[in-house]
């Protein structure tokens, strides 16, 4: 139930992370204009985040929550490896061991 429930919410927030960074207008969009002289300063304060950047943040920091909690479940429950019971292994190309040959039968006269 846990697994399923932070799965479900890590898909959705994946997708809301990737439409939110789709949306927005890239830091360098306005590189153009500091060759025209424009009075924007390209590596300056950039003022305050916008409500889709606070979003976004937002998602990204639940993004990483459920991947580190997802992983750490995951590395808590038991492995398919670990419910396996070691068998006896023979070497490549052996013919595997012949069934015994029936007790002969005492031939009556």
């Amino acid at each position: 139930m846990f697994t399923v429930f932070f799965t479900a919410l890590h898909v959705l927030v994946a997708t809301v992370l990737i439409f939110m960074v789709l949306l927005q207008k890239g830091k360098g969009a306005d590189i153009g204009a500091a060759f025209g002289g424009a009075s924007q300063t390209i590596f300056g304060p950039r003022g305050a985040q916008s409500f889709m950047a606070k979003i976004t943040t937002g998602a990204a920091v639940i993004f990483m929550v459920t991947s580190l909690s997802l992983a750490i479940s995951s590395a808590k429950k038991s492995s398919v490896m670990q419910g396996m019971q070691p068998t006896e292994q023979s070497l490549p190309g052996a013919a595997a061991p012949l069934a015994p040959s029936p007790a002969p039968t005492p031939a009556s006269k």
